[in-house]
């Protein structure tokens, strides 16, 4: 179980929690989080601060960490995928960036004030932070970096023969972790069974959010291809083999299961369901979708731009070559994050 108070809650959060939980200052985990990452004052993701990258004062770092080598591997992927004219033709839409002031909008965008953008064969970009409406172009290469795993999840306990849902109480001040007395609507009209027995405590955490947010990308009228890059879990591995869950809190470079503490100023993230987000990709009449590790994805669709960074970096191990292993290696970010794309074509 997560730590049950807090204390180090800001004053501005605890008057945003009252606002929202009503008279029984009661909240399920999922709109906790959703105040916690996205409320316009308060959420972690809506502030203008840095939050990614290796400097102090930031709290983890991705695959974009690595430099401009992250996009160029991106961009040949999706040219390969694509093939050369359909790509020409595509703008590449990364949804998800961040907001002004807070670092390097998008994997394509400098690097740093000093570096050029990545250079790409598409017919444009297009950045849209969390919050904004998804306007995608007819024709796209749809991207996400760590977007779905940043989504509100619902958290359930099995507890006395029966599943329970957890949910974030202000008592005396401070903010507790509480079963609620029934499920939410949300968990209650989820297309999903929940599994009809577990062991005492067993945890689980249903990523709803991230599926119907994967629904509604894939239900506007574009074209091409869509890729994201994420940590995710089977249905199957999420319902019977994670008996702790799957969210964790990020502060600092360092993971906690203290997911009350300091809402607003720490990350929150969630495991995503695989099967789910392919399944709403298929129901948007996406061809199978197929999902890779990382290491796997670069491997299988951007071998060319790898043997040409090999070969220009020959006889040095370069910062762009250090990027490379990290971004591949089984034991860093290879196996660590997986890839799932499924390509669309509309009349």
């Amino acid at each position: 179980m997560t730590e049950r108070t807090l204390s180090a809650a800001s004053p501005e959060f605890i008057a945003v929690f009252r606002e929202h939980a009503g008279a029984d200052r009661t909240l399920s985990f999922a709109r906790f989080m959703e105040l916690a990452l996205y409320h316009e004052k308060t959420g972690y993701y809506t502030r203008p601060r840095r939050r990614i990258g290796r400097d102090p004062g930031t709290d983890f770092f991705t695959s974009s960490s690595v430099g401009p080598v992250f996009g160029e591997l991106v961009t040949a992927a999706c040219a390969d995928l694509l093939g050369a004219p359909a790509a020409a033709a595509s703008v590449f839409v990364e949804i998800g960036t961040e907001p002004a002031g807070s670092g390097p909008s998008g994997v394509l965008a400098p690097s740093s004030p000093e570096m050029p953008p990545v250079a790409h064969p598409f017919a444009g970009t297009l950045n849209i932070p969390l919050g904004r409406p998804l306007a995608i172009p007819l024709q796209a290469i749809v991207f996400s970096n760590e977007l779905f795993d940043a989504q509100p999840c619902h958290r359930l306990v099995h507890h006395a023969g029966r599943w329970r849902e957890l949910g974030v109480a202000l008592r005396s001040g401070a903010l507790e972790e509480v079963q609620l007395p029934e499920l939410s609507p949300e968990v209650r009209t989820a297309p999903v069974r929940l599994p009809p027995s577990a062991p005492e405590g067993y945890q689980l955490d249903l990523p709803l959010a991230a599926s119907r947010l994967a629904g509604e990308i894939a239900g506007r009228p574009w074209s091409g291809l869509f890729v994201a890059f994420d940590y995710g879990i089977s249905w199957r591995e999420l319902a019977g083999e994670t008996p702790a869950g799957s969210v964790r809190a990020y502060f600092r470079h360092r993971q906690s299961n203290a997911l009350l503490a300091q809402p607003g100023e720490q990350d929150l993230t969630c495991h995503v369901c695989w099967d789910w987000i392919g399944e709403a990709l298929s129901q948007h009449g996406f061809d199978p979708p197929v999902i890779e590790s990382q290491e796997a994805f670069f491997v299988n669709h951007a071998a060319p731009a790898l043997r040409r960074l090999t070969a220009a970096e020959a006889g040095r191990l370069s910062s762009r070559k250090l990027g490379v292993m990290q971004l591949l290696h089984p034991g860093n970010m290879g196996r660590k994050f997986q890839v799932l794309w499924a390509r669309r074509n509309l009349p």
